[in-house]
């Protein structure tokens, strides 16, 4: 509780007086007594209503607020919360509102002022942006209202406990905010080029067309038919996805608003999303972070649900990535033979560890090693180099450059193919690499 503006401007009004008037006193002004007494006397009165004023505050009920927020909320779009409030008073109010949102969360337009009127309820709204993933917890909503005679303001803090959960961006796609997700990925310069009859799935017969191989023939259905009959092929379907996900130290690099670790994240589910469109199974695999997390590979579009529940929450951490450990962990819980997409930053000196760990996944698992380039990297090396300091940057970039390339090389050189993608490319990149795979049929 604080003294109200109103408050104060008396007070210092009268006590402004009093100086004045002891002050000519003090200089032997004829100053008569009663204008002292009366002047006291209006001070101790105002002092006595806002005692009173202050007590009568402390009884009057609090405002009900009820939260009205969506069940989950987007990583970097804004979000509208709704603030339901209801009141028993005979009067018009005018308070102040304002919603404790949790660390995490970017906010708009708080704190609100609204006017409460007899019988009726008010609604008001302020926005909020997710600034990581997880999962918040909003506990307490604070009111200022003020008192009967206004010469208080009283804070009253309100337990109005509700809870949301921040996805990954990409729960848009689920939730059906992309209406054509073909064009978008050929937007992202994703190219499916059509293959006819040449997948390693038997799929119809039909009637041979011009531009078919003789070995699409179907020769005894050609004979029962009288006509040409040719076989058609899709690609293979019921494949399974296990993605390897780095949660170490080395994912915590952060070029723009995203991290690394969000934007590989995205890009694992945009995959996801593509292959369970292409009836595949989709799982995932966690090293490095504070608790492993493993998602056995399933079909259907209920998957990319479950797959967003089960990482919404996940986040980095200091550890240093074990590859022996994570690769020892997926080959006792993953039998049947999948592809396997290990997400993580490589550097030079996981040379022998990684290429060991990696040989022993690719006896059992076709494997797929994405390594993230920090987007600064090639921005170094494109800038003009004029200073000491700056030559001594580029040299150091380019060193490195060169050490993450021959460690490729090795893996290359091994049958491990590696690819080499900024954390903004790597969806695009991934996606484009398993429709290669598809037609290929050797994902």
């Amino acid at each position: 509780m604080k003294p109200s503006r109103l408050l104060l401007i008396w007070l210092a009004v009268l006590l402004f007086i009093g100086i004045v008037l002891g002050a000519l006193r003090a200089l032997e002004f004829a100053i008569p007594e009663s204008l002292l007494r009366i002047n006291w006397g209006l001070l101790l009165a105002v002092l006595a209503l806002a005692i009173l004023d202050a007590i009568r505050l402390n009884r009057l009920p609090s405002p009900r607020v009820r939260r009205q927020m969506p069940g989950s909320l987007s990583l970097g779009r804004w979000g509208e919360v709704r603030l339901v409030v209801e009141h028993d008073f005979a009067q018009p109010l005018n308070i102040e509102l304002f919603d404790h949102v949790p660390t995490g969360l970017s906010f708009e337009n708080l704190p609100l002022s609204v006017e409460l009127q007899p019988g009726q309820r008010s609604e008001i709204g302020y926005r909020l942006r997710p600034l990581k993933r997880g999962h918040f917890n909003f506990e307490h909503c604070e009111i200022s209202r003020p008192s009967p005679m206004g010469l208080w303001s009283g804070k009253r803090l309100l337990n109005v406990t509700d809870t949301t959960r921040v996805y990954p961006d990409f729960a848009r796609l689920y939730g059906g905010q992309l209406l054509a997700v073909d064009h978008w990925l050929s937007q992202l310069g994703v190219r499916q080029h059509p293959r006819r009859g040449l997948g390693l799935e038997f799929h119809q017969l039909r009637e041979f067309r011009e531009g078919d191989s003789l070995r699409q023939i179907d020769w005894k259905a050609t004979a029962r038919q009288r006509t040409p009959i040719a076989r058609e092929y899709q690609d293979e379907r019921d494949q399974q996805i296990i993605f390897m996900l780095d949660c170490g130290r080395r994912m915590r690099s952060q070029d723009s608003e995203l991290s690394h670790f969000d934007q590989a994240l995205d890009a694992c589910l945009l995959l996801s999303y593509v292959a369970l469109r292409q009836g595949d199974a989709v799982g995932l695999s966690t090293f490095a972070s504070d608790s492993s997390r493993y998602l056995a590979p399933v079909k259907g579009s209920g998957q990319l649900n479950v797959l967003l529940n089960t990482v919404y929450d996940l986040h980095t951490t200091q550890r240093p990535a074990d590859y022996q450990a994570a690769v020892s962990q997926l080959l006792a819980r993953q039998k049947r033979r999948a592809l396997v997409v290990l997400v993580t930053n490589l550097r030079d000196e996981d040379d022998e560890e990684l290429l060991r760990a990696v040989q022993r996944l690719s006896k059992q698992h076709r494997v797929l090693v994405a390594s993230l380039r920090e987007e600064t990297l090639d921005a170094t090396r494109q800038l003009p180099v004029q200073t000491l300091e700056e030559a001594l940057n580029y040299c150091g970039t380019v060193e490195y450059l060169n050490s993450r390339a021959e460690l490729h090389e090795r893996l290359s050189a091994h049958g491990v193919p590696v690819m080499d993608a900024r954390p903004s490319e790597l969806g695009t990149a991934l996606v484009t690499h398993y429709f290669s795979w598809k037609r290929s049929g050797s994902a």
